[in-house]
Order: structure tokens, then C-alpha cells, then sequence
């Protein structure tokens, strides 16, 4: 059964700021069972938000994990975190050195390490319009630069605990933001990919 996404934007404010939040209905399956709406958090104040969502849909994305399937997925965007901070992304558990792959075709803006996320990717999709931050990474493909091409399905690296990651436990922290209007990539607007997986994947069924 093939599915369409329709989004409807619902405005929160809240003391000067905006957020525009668009609820992504979900048909439930033997694959995956959800919910039947999950909020998707995009850009406040303009269409880009809803916009930015229905291109990442029309795109598609693969799940960046080898071996990973959907149905494996678990939505820890909102989780809480040390020091009060709000998780906003997806953690994919798998063994440690299983192939992390890129999740949509692009280049690689950013590949070093940072304190929280250890050893870390940023990429983009083609139109810059989407930035993919990978981390917790073991160890990097050998060869992998800023600035390369990269195409969906293509290895970054191997899953791992480096940087602030528990060290029993293996995983990718997987986040997909909307690329800012000042070009600072690492500080988009979180976009929950948890809720687009399972969109996704109801359409090819």
C-alpha cells in the first residue's frame, strides 16, 4: 500500500520564539508498530520547515546502520540527557564495527572528532538543503575527506562508543537538521528522522 505524507502544521509560541511542529500520520504495520502521529520538529516561522520535510520524503532515506532494519528502530529524539539536555536525535544500536553508512547521496562537510560526539561526520544532501551528523564513531573509512561526493549507502565509518558515549554500548547517534540560512551546519533545527523511517517504509509495502 502506498501512502502520501500530509503534514499539518501546528504553532506553538512561547515567550518571543516559535516552533512550528508538523505531525506526520503513520499507518501502523506487522513491521513496525507506532503511534498514530509523531511530531517532526522543523524550521519556525516560514514553509521551509514543512518544505524541508517533504523534500527529505521525496528523497528518501536509508536506515545508516548496516543490517539495521526499521522495525529495529526505537524514537529516543526527545529523550532527556547529562546536563539537561534534550537528546534530538536517533541512537542505532549494532555491534561495534558494523559499517555506518551515509543515509542520502551528498558530500562530507566535517570529519573529526568533538568531546560529546567523538569521532563525527557531518554531510549534506545534494541541494545543501539537509545536514547528517553521524557520531560515536569507532574509526573512519580509510580515505574519507571533506568535501567528497558520497552517494546513499556508501560507508563513513563503523559503529563505536568514542566521545561521550557508554562504552558497552555500541551505537550511531543519528541526527538529520534543516541547513541554517547562516551556513552554520552544526546548528540547524533537529528534524526527527524516527517518524519519517516509518513513513518510509509504510510507502514501499
Amino acid at each position: 500500500m502506498r501512502m502520501r505524507a500530509t503534514l499539518l502544521p501546528l504553532v506553538l509560541a512561547a515567550a518571543g520564539c516559535t516552533r512550528t511542529v508538523f505531525v506526520v500520520p503513520v499507518a501502523t504495520s506487522a513491521a513496525a508498530s507506532a503511534p498514530a502521529s509523531r511530531e517532526v520538529v522543523g524550521t519556525a516561522g516560514a514553509l521551509s520547515g514543512s518544505e524541508t520535510v517533504n523534500y527529505i520524503l521525496g528523497r528518501g532515506l536509508l536506515v545508516p546502520v548496516a543490517g539495521v532494519a526499521v522495525s529495529q528502530l526505537s524514537d529516543s529524539f526527545d529523550e532527556g540527557r547529562d546536563g539537561g539536555r534534550t537528546h534530538r536525535a536517533l541512537d542505532i544500536l549494532a555491534p561495534r564495527g558494523t559499517p555506518v553508512l551515509a543515509a542520502d547521496d551528498g558530500k562530507i562537510l566535517r570529519v573529526r572528532p568533538n568531546t560529546l560526539g567523538g569521532n563525527t561526520v557531518y554531510a549534506t544532501d545534494p541541494s545543501g538543503r539537509v545536514v547528517y551528523y553521524y557520531a560515536h564513531l569507532d574509526a573512519y573509512r580509510s580515505g574519507l575527506a571533506e568535501g567528497a561526493a558520497i552517494a546513499r549507502g556508501d560507508v563513513l565509518g563503523y559503529v563505536g562508543t568514542t566521545g561521550n558515549a557508554p562504552k558497552d554500548t555500541p551505537h550511531l547517534h543519528f541526527q538529520v537538521m534543516s541547513m541554517p540560512a547562516n551556513g552554520k551546519y552544526w546548528d540547524g533545527e533537529p528534524i526527527n528522522p524516527y517518524p519519517l523511517f516509518l513513513l518510509m517504509h509504510a510507502s514501499r509495502r
